[in-house]
């Protein structure tokens, strides 16, 4: 494994670079705003008179159409949404230069063949393992957020450390900087959303809500139980793994765990996570998730909406309600990324 810090970090690799920031979502933002913090000269790519071109504007920064935003940039960074990429690449890759570095933070288009850079182009990764508003504020309060960094395509033979310094320019450095491959990243970012941190942990919510409800216990303590109790345990994980999880839990809980657990997450469950591996590695994933947005979502909307409409959404609507300190830290969280 190769973990790269601040003292790895070439200055020369993007000394004066000027850097095109596709898009102004989440990661958009933060990446911007982080360049433009560590001296870079930063131009964000959107459409002018909408959401993003306003909110760029505020923050201080320049913005310009995206086909504009690439003219002379010396790397492009693609920050829009996966699905959206392909139409903007090919709106902007002929204002691009030749020798420019092409820049995503997630390897889905490049990996699964959607996008192809010409021969010219540096193609590189860097991916921040947290959300955007998390890159922002831990580059503000001096710290950083762990990426991942990979070069699907070295044309000037200097990729990696152009990535490197992008990594640095958002703060990753700080936190560490791992090499990857844009495979790698790509089958796991996905396979984890799918089986563990999205798909995974929402249906085993949802499963143990459903259980607890249909043996007749009340609604209202199935989502204390199986939802909002998760937010304890997954801190523990977070901050210290399982052996923290089991130092704070009762040896009550741990025993349950320990025989219990593996009764639900058994080798059958293991056997399903091996079958979604295997659709996202054979582009099976892929090629749905791209059709699905060829025919306008429909799948994707219903299915969106079922869960919106489960039971265990209407009970946790009305207990957060009451949950005023909920309030505040959404609160505190907002005044914090608008003051950013």
């Amino acid at each position: 494994m190769n973990l790269y810090t601040e003292k790895d970090v070439d200055p020369q690799a993007l000394k004066g670079a000027r850097i095109a920031v596709l898009g102004y979502g989440s990661q958009g933002r933060a990446h911007a705003l982080n360049l433009a913090d560590s001296g870079f000269d930063v131009v964000v790519g959107v459409r002018e008179g909408g959401k993003g071109w306003a909110k760029a504007t505020a923050d201080g920064l320049q913005c310009a159409e995206p086909a504009e935003a690439v003219r002379g940039a010396d790397l492009v960074a693609m920050l829009v949404p996966d699905m959206a990429q392909p139409e903007v690449f090919s709106a902007v890759a002929g204002n691009m230069r030749a020798d420019a570095a092409l820049l995503f933070a997630h390897g889905f288009n490049v990996h699964y063949g959607q996008i192809t850079p010409p021969e010219g182009m540096d193609v590189i990764l860097v991916a921040p393992k947290g959300p955007g508003d998390l890159v922002r504020r831990q580059y503000e309060q001096g710290r950083g957020v762990p990426c991942l960094m990979a070069v699907a395509q070295d044309a000037s033979g200097n990729a990696s450390a152009k990535a490197l310094g992008y990594a640095h320019g958002i703060g990753g450095t700080r936190g560490g900087v791992m090499e990857t491959t844009f495979k790698e990243e790509t089958e796991t970012d996905l396979f984890g959303e799918q089986a563990v941190l999205c798909g995974g942990a929402t249906e085993l919510v949802v499963r143990g809500f459903e259980t607890l409800v249909d043996a007749g216990y009340q609604p209202e303590v199935a989502y204390f139980e199986c939802m909002h109790e998760l937010k304890l345990i997954v801190d523990l994980l977070h901050e210290g793994g399982i052996r923290k999880m089991h130092e704070f839990i009762s040896e009550t809980a741990t025993y349950g765990d320990l025989t219990r657990g593996k009764r639900v997450i058994d080798e059958s469950a293991a056997e399903r996570m091996r079958e979604v591996l295997q659709d996202i590695q054979d582009g099976t994933f892929a090629r749905q998730w791209i059709d699905e947005n060829a025919k306008g979502l429909p799948e994707y909307k219903k299915m969106l909406q079922a869960d919106f409409d489960h039971q265990i959404e209407t009970v946790g609507e009305r207990l957060r309600s009451r949950m005023s300190w909920l309030h505040e830290e959404s609160d505190k969280g907002k005044k914090s990324s608008e003051a950013a």
